[in-house]
């Protein structure tokens, strides 16, 4: 059976139609509308008042609420005895219905959340009153530049003023009380390289941190840090080594540069991946800044270093000086990554206690599928453990720190079948630790991938993804073969003891690509799930206690505040990333499509949602296929190698990208047009310079011939 392999070598998007987007009523970069009188001036958040945030529980001053990002709320008048009282309080619709990713940030009267497409909203928390929008414009078809969907996973506040990280690369302070912009920097130090920004600013003794993403399509990562007054850069941490033919530009890069062989992640407008693209955390008694690197580029290890090494710093944890950007120490959770298993998962800080000895620890449980606890002031590891299904290696060696491999899962010279697949034991979704229980929530899933390498690949300009792998992807008309790749893919929620190394407990989902999750002193969990509900757990058993429809996949870490003595909690609703786009129909399980909301919720409330948007599509006629065997064989590898990573590998799209077998007839007509660029203001893609006109026929064909296997399949056209 040929199993699915992330549609490993699957490129960037064919966008054909426009993707399901609700039009913001406001059409300039700020709205005028002004927010209602706030219990103080808006966002006067300083390192004082974060560093203090337990004196305040009834805020979300910062993406992980405190600097440890432990994503656990002391409030307590929402709690296991009465969370089944629960209903909605208020819903805000979101502009655009993909990618919903965002935390959002709730201080001194005012609600802060984030669309896709890094637009920005500023909410009455109370009402869901929308206050003031921010829309950067970022080109709409600047998704081809990107891994996984137009993603923002929220703002940071500080002294008055709102960040966002664009997707497009820019960094913007706006007004907190007025959206209006008050700077902007470019953070892309090449812009003939596909940089994007996702994640979430973190604000550390004045300074503005931000990385990037873009490993799979060619870049090399890095760290910058901004003054937050005025937005002068003041200075750069890159993860990975640039041009092998120049000297290290820091002590750092030469640690890092003996450890890359030869020249292939560099040449011809490589390099090196190590992104960081989410997670980082601060510990202020040590002034110590943690970072999660991406994994390299290519992915196959053979091909971006030949020769081996471990390809310092992908795949790692960094520790950094945040006044400086001086390198302190690292732990690389998968030396020399060939498997895309990215340490940008969320990192946690806390104090553990081990017999009669207390620790200052860092923990993280990676894509790779093993929980690391690390002396956070030294590096050392203290312990890692499986946390899921992982074939890649066997165990961690605890005097080296490093991965016992797995001979049979290196695909260097021959396709492996290997656990967890890129998707990750655990992905961007945000985990978190409850003190009291001393347990860590984490959104883990089992998946695996069939890994193929293709030698020959080389580095082919923007827009272009680089694994040094061959597509392969999912059965076409094997209904059980297709059953069989999806029964692969599993999603849970474990509680996870970091002491012991052991799970507590664990709920199970229909299908992997659950949301983040929060913890509180309520002795609640709360996590959204890919098949559309909002669930809240027992802490300390796992007893599911309430759940809500969301009317979609909820993907994003809710929070939980306080307002005149009355606690909600909130979530940001939405489906899209990888999962859906990258993996197509193995997202049918869930059930859903993409409706963005902001979610919140009271006891008592009496808020209602509309009906889901779940209604059947209806076919129209398709054309017939007019070229050879050949032809239809040559669209299927440009389709899956060009439009799969977004429509869908071998045409099985997801719900949040347009499905091409249900084009109409006009769309036929348009379609090498639209694959040249006439929707590029719609979202998307042109591909005349990569693709030759006799290439756009072959995938039309291919299309055409998958648009009639489905008009087979239902029996009937309409």
């Amino acid at each position: 059976m040929r199993m699915n392999r992330f549609a490993a070598a699957a490129l960037p998007c064919l966008l054909l139609t426009m993707v399901a987007c609700k039009p913001s009523p406001d059409k300039s970069a700020a709205a005028s509308t002004a927010p209602a009188a706030a219990a103080s001036p808006a966002a006067s958040v300083d390192a004082a008042r974060i560093i203090a945030a337990d004196k305040e529980p009834g805020s979300w001053m910062s993406t992980g609420r405190t600097y440890s990002e432990q994503r656990y709320s002391p409030l307590t008048k929402v709690n296991h005895e009465n969370v089944g009282k629960l209903g909605l309080a208020w819903s805000y619709r979101l502009d655009v219905d993909r990618a919903t990713e965002g935390t959002p940030i709730v201080v001194d009267g005012i609600m802060f959340v984030t669309h896709a497409y890094s637009i920005v909203s500023a909410l009455d928390p109370v009402t869901g009153k929308e206050l003031w929008k921010f829309d950067p414009q970022v080109p709409r078809d600047k998704a081809r530049d990107g891994c996984c969907d137009v993603a923002n996973r929220g703002v940071a506040v500080w002294k008055g003023k709102v960040y966002v990280g664009a997707y497009d690369g820019r960094l913007i302070a706006l007004d907190a009380a007025t959206g209006a912009k008050v700077w902007e920097v470019d953070t892309v130090v090449d812009h003939s390289r596909s940089y994007t920004v996702t994640g979430a600013p973190r604000i550390i003794k004045g300074k503005v941190i931000i990385g990037n993403g873009g490993a799979e399509l060619g870049v090399r990562g890095y760290i910058s840090a901004y003054d937050a007054a005025d937005g002068k850069m003041l200075w750069r941490f890159f993860t990975v080594p640039g041009d092998p033919s120049k000297p290290p530009e820091s002590e750092a890069m030469k640690i890092a540069m003996p450890t890359w062989k030869g020249s292939r992640w560099w040449d011809k407008g490589g390099g090196g991946g190590g992104t960081a693209w989410d997670s980082m955390a601060y510990d202020a008694d040590l002034d110590l800044l943690y970072v999660g690197t991406g994994n390299g580029s290519f992915w196959n290890r053979a091909s971006r270093s030949p020769g081996g090494g471990d390809n310092l710093f992908v795949s790692s944890i960094v520790a950094i000086k945040p006044d400086t950007g001086d390198y302190v120490w690292h732990y690389q959770t998968t030396p020399g990554d060939t498997w895309d298993y990215t340490a940008t998962q969320h990192i946690i800080l806390a104090d553990l206690k081990f017999g009669d000895t207390t620790r200052k620890v860092l923990m993280q449980a990676p894509k790779n599928g093993f929980f690391y606890v690390i002396d956070r002031a030294n590096g050392q590891l203290i312990s890692a453990e499986k946390f899921a299904p992982a074939n890649w290696a066997t165990h961690v060696d605890l005097k080296t720190g490093r991965p016992v491999e797995n001979p049979e899962a290196d695909w260097a010279t021959k396709p492996a079948l290997v656990s967890p697949g890129p998707l990750g034991a655990h992905n961007w979704q945000p985990m978190s630790f409850n003190p009291d229980t001393g347990l860590v929530y984490i959104p883990m899933q089992e998946a695996v991938a069939l890994f193929t390498p293709d030698p020959k690949q080389d580095f082919s300009g923007k827009g272009t993804w680089h694994m040094g792998s061959t597509p392969i992807a999912l059965p076409e008309n094997d209904a059980k073969a297709l059953q069989g790749v999806t029964d692969m893919h599993k999603g849970h929620l474990v509680a996870w003891d970091p002491v012991t190394q052991k799970e507590v407990w664990r709920q199970s989902y229909v299908t992997v690509w659950n949301g983040g999750t929060l913890s509180t002193a309520g002795n609640l969990v709360f996590q959204g799930t890919a098949d559309g509900r909002f669930v809240a757990y027992d802490a300390k058993t796992g007893s599911k206690l309430w759940e809500t429809p969301a009317n979609t996949g909820v993907m994003a870490g809710p929070v939980t505040y306080e307002i005149n003595g009355e606690q909600y909690v909130t979530v940001e609703a939405g489906w899209g990333g990888a999962f859906p786009l990258a993996l197509g129909a193995l997202s049918e399980p869930a059930k859903v499509r993409p409706e963005a909301r902001v979610l919140t919720y009271k006891i008592g409330g009496t808020a209602t949602l509309p009906p889901p948007k779940n209604e059947p599509r209806t076919q129209p006629k398709q054309p017939p296929v007019t070229a050879t065997e050949a032809v239809v064989a040559q669209g299927r590898d440009l389709y899956n190698g060009h439009c799969g990573m977004c429509h869908g590998p071998n045409a099985l799209a997801g719900s949040v990208i347009p499905d091409l077998r249900y084009m109409t007839p006009e769309k036929h007509e348009m379609f090498a047009g639209i694959v040249a660029g006439a929707y590029r203001a719609k979202g998307m893609p042109g591909f005349s310079d990569t693709l030759k006109p006799e290439d756009v026929e072959a995938i039309h064909q291919y299309i055409i011939k998958r648009a009639n296997d489905l008009q087979t399949q239902l029996g009937s056209t309409s």
